[in-house]
């Protein structure tokens, strides 16, 4: 006895009417149904309840359900108070219990019908077949229970095989989704690649097609300029033979003119032949008459034993030069005529050899330019030119006339420098060059002898007759203007200034700085203060200045101070607007020391500079601009350096060196 219930156990046999209560229950549902249900038959056959396992209403089958969830065995639970009172038994349930699994088992609501299932169940359980019943509903109860809970771990079981398999299909769901994903970018990334291999395929098969096009547009190209070629190398030989025919004509036309040409040449050289032989004996009676003159009104001209000085002539001498510069004058002259004998420009024009060859040297000194490379290939040309096989007095001759005509085109002081350095080269290799190449300097400007004409109404017979014989030139039956004299004055005396000056190592100068030295003594000492003398003293400092300073220093100084004092003085003197710019000139010469300073072109060049070509401004102005330093006033009083000069006095100036 258990306090507040009673077990019940099955006091029974094991075997009841070929039904064993097996302890250890392994049944089925179905076997647990089939078995009540035989079960059933049985008890209704021989209980007398007709039907115990009747099905129960609605609400009881809740009961029932509610007690199989339980999941508790049949108990039966006994109050422990004991109270006769029935109506006590009858509020307090006499038993309690749940789970009875008993789904035939009907419950009706009724209180009647309670009553009656009470009594006959307590009639039941009292009876011994009762027992036996509620033993079968038990066991049955118990194996529904169990059943269904296998079943409930089953379908769980089951639900977790499901969720698991819904997992394990979403898985693999998912996993074929990525595989087909992946497939499809794959797919896609193949078919790109395709795409760019097709793509670059036909990239290759457009670029090999257009290649070949170009390839025959290239070929069609060549051929056409080929074809080009062949017609125009046709037109060209055609043009070429139609050339040749025309200078063929215009050859047989020119040794035509040529030959008329010669003859009026011939016959024009006979009648300038005959004028120049008129103009000589006019010349020669012009100065012999000036002689006759200059005797009737002095006498003779007194002779200087000193070899750089003359007496100045009393006045009305029209002649200005030192003796011993006269007699050097006239020992070129003789050794030109010695030499060269006719006048060379006259034989260039009657000879048409000589004009060729006049020519070839003229190209070889026109082209002297200031480079020491210039100059020594220069020299070797003409030396071979005036050794070749004319006869050398000719060549020395057309070497003269080219080099002193070349001068006066000179484009600024660098080539006439260069045109020392040649004529120092070539002569020192050929004889008697420089004495002649001097004399024709002489002829052309009488000033590089130095001497001087005066103007005399006696001994000329118009101002034209006196111009020509102090050089000027004519030209169409016209003499040149002042200016143009001038302007080739001052070219010649640079030529002469720059020839003086030059030096070549391991080459002798055979007119050189002495007498350079000894042309500037005689020039102050005999020619007056002029236009002309001013112009070619001017030149001649420009270019020589220089190189007499390096030799005689404060000698050439002294020789400076005469110049300022009384060279220039004395064309102040002169009130000539035409000489302002010349004094102007010289003034600036001296008083900026110019001659201390190296000229611009004075050192050869060893590789040929643009404006070593290209003058500052023409050789016909640049010896008359007005400096604009101007005048800048006199010098003071030099001491006498054992110097006696005066323009204004009788007195003549002798340099002792």
């Amino acid at each position: 006895m258990i306090r507040g219930g009673v077990k019940l156990e099955l006091r029974c046999p094991q075997r009841v009417g070929g039904i064993i209560a097996d302890p250890q229950i392994d049944w089925s549902f179905d076997e647990l149904l089939t078995e009540l249900n035989a079960v059933d038959h049985k008890l209704q056959a021989s209980s007398l309840v007709s039907s115990p396992f009747t099905k129960t209403s609605s609400s009881d089958r809740s009961v029932i359900r509610y007690a199989e969830k339980t999941r508790k065995s049949f108990v039966m639970h006994v109050s422990d108070d004991e109270s006769d009172d029935d109506e006590g038994n009858y509020s307090r349930p006499s038993a309690m219990g749940g789970r009875f699994a008993c789904d035939d088992v009907y419950l009706s609501d009724d209180v009647d019908s309670d009553d009656e299932s009470t009594s006959g169940a307590q009639w039941s359980l009292m009876d011994k077949g009762g027992v036996i019943e509620g033993a079968l509903i038990e066991l049955s109860h118990e194996h529904q229970i169990t059943v269904a809970e296998e079943i409930r771990t089953r379908i769980s079981a089951f639900g977790t095989d499901i969720t698991n398999e819904k997992e394990k299909l979403t898985n693999a769901l998912s996993r074929a989704e990525k595989s087909k994903e992946a497939r499809r970018e794959l797919d896609r990334k193949r078919d790109l690649q395709y795409q760019r291999i097709i793509a670059e395929a036909l990239d290759n098969h457009l670029t090999d097609v257009q290649r070949h096009h170009e390839y025959k547009s290239q070929i069609e190209e060549k051929k056409i300029r080929d074809d080009a070629a062949i017609e125009e190398a046709k037109r060209k030989q055609k043009a070429l033979q139609e050339e040749k025919v025309r200078q063929e004509k215009m050859k047989a036309e020119e040794a035509k003119r040529q030959a008329e040409k010669k003859r009026d040449e011939e016959a024009k050289a006979a009648t300038l032949e005959a004028e120049k032989a008129a103009k000589e004996a006019a010349l020669a009676e012009s100065q012999r008459k000036a002689a006759d003159a200059i005797t009737a009104s002095q006498g003779a001209v007194s002779k200087g034993s000193d070899s750089v000085g003359l007496n100045k002539a009393p006045t009305g001498n029209i002649l200005k030069a030192a003796e011993s510069a006269l007699k050097l004058e006239e020992k070129r002259l003789q050794m030109y005529k010695e030499v060269v004998g006719k006048d060379v420009s006259f034989e260039m024009d009657s000879n048409k050899e000589y004009r060729s060859y006049g020519l070839k040297m003229a190209r070889r000194i026109k082209t002297i330019t200031g480079k020491k490379e210039s100059v020594r290939t220069k020299a070797d040309e003409l030396v071979k030119l005036i050794n070749s096989t004319y006869p050398q007095s000719v060549n020395i001759g057309l070497f003269a006339d080219n080099v002193v005509n070349q001068s006066t085109n000179a484009s600024g002081n660098l080539v006439l420098y260069a045109y020392g350095h040649v004529i120092v080269m070539v002569t020192s290799q050929v004889p008697h060059a420089m004495e002649i190449l001097l004399a024709k300097l002489n002829k052309v400007c009488i000033f590089t002898v130095p001497k001087y004409l005066s103007y005399s109404e006696a001994a000329f017979e118009s101002e034209d007759a006196y111009h020509k014989a102090i050089g000027y030139e004519e030209e169409d039956g016209k003499l040149e203007s002042t200016d143009s004299y001038l302007q080739r004055l001052t070219l010649h005396m640079k030529l002469y200034g720059a020839l003086i000056q030059t030096e070549v190592d391991g080459v002798r100068n055979l007119h050189g700085i002495e007498e350079g030295w000894k042309w500037l003594a005689r020039f102050l000492n005999a020619l007056p203060a002029n236009i002309y003398t001013a112009v070619a003293l001017q030149a001649f400092l420009e270019l020589a200045g220089f190189g007499l300073y390096r030799r005689y220093k404060n000698q050439f100084k002294k020789l400076i101070s005469i110049i300022s004092r009384d060279f220039i003085k004395a064309l102040k003197e002169r009130e000539d607007s035409k000489i302002t710019k010349v004094v102007m000139s010289l003034q600036d010469y001296i008083q900026s020391n110019e001659f201390q300073k190296e000229p611009e072109g004075w050192r050869l060049l060893d590789s040929l500079l643009s404006n070593g070509f290209v003058p500052n401004e023409s050789d016909h102005q640049q010896q008359y601009h007005n400096n604009s330093s101007g005048y800048r006033g006199g010098y003071q009083q030099q001491q006498q350096y054992n110097y006696n000069y005066n323009y204004n006095s009788p007195q003549s100036y002798r340099y002792q060196r």
